[in-house]
């Protein structure tokens, strides 16, 4: 259990039996009345984002979730398939679950899965991951004067906007909370 108090970034927390976590959160305490947290949460497997208040007494449980290590084979109509390392198990989630995450899947890379109560619920990515640069238009000579950026595809499919210096074939590593060029990648 965890009350209200010890609520932070990032904690998973569970509400209502649902398992969320914490995206932003702010202790408040007013001259008069009694303190209380005002939390915005995100739901674990739909997404769904909503403000929370609650009292400072207010305790929460913590959710039985485990991650395991797991590699991607590929997608289908049925969903995105992985694969246990380990025990060679097979699970299937559906891209609604999975969200923007499947835009920095590669194939047989592995992932850290998240499991809830045994099912598997999302992918937890690196803070970024390198990508390779499938298509891009050749720059313009005499358009480098100022910070112009173009659209290139990489091999998973997405479209980032890099600098104009980047061609194709060149890899380039992604932030994947922002999906945000951040430098080219040897």
């Amino acid at each position: 259990m965890i009350s209200a108090t010890e609520l932070r970034k990032g904690l998973r927390i569970l509400v209502d039996g649902e398992p969320y976590v914490v995206v932003d959160f702010s202790h408040v305490k007013m001259g008069r009345g009694r303190p209380h947290t005002k939390a915005k949460i995100r739901h674990l497997i739909t997404g769904a984002v909503q403000e929370k208040t609650c009292l400072s007494n207010e305790m929460f449980d913590l959710p039985d979730l485990e991650n395991r290590k797991m590699q991607y084979q590929y997608n289908d109509a049925d969903g995105y398939h992985f694969m246990d390392s380990v025990s060679f198990d097979q699970v299937i989630l559906s891209a609604d679950s999975l969200g923007d995450v499947r835009w920095y899947l590669r194939e047989n890379d592995e992932y850290q899965v998240l499991f809830f109560e045994g099912r598997p619920i999302s992918v937890d990515l690196p803070a970024s991951i390198v990508l390779k640069v499938i298509h891009s238009e050749p720059a313009v000579k005499g358009d480098s004067v100022t910070n112009i950026q173009k659209t290139v595809t990489v091999d998973t499919g997405m479209e980032i906007k890099v600098p104009l210096f980047i061609k194709e074939g060149d890899f380039i590593k992604v932030d994947t909370r922002t999906g945000l060029y951040l430098e080219r990648s040897n």
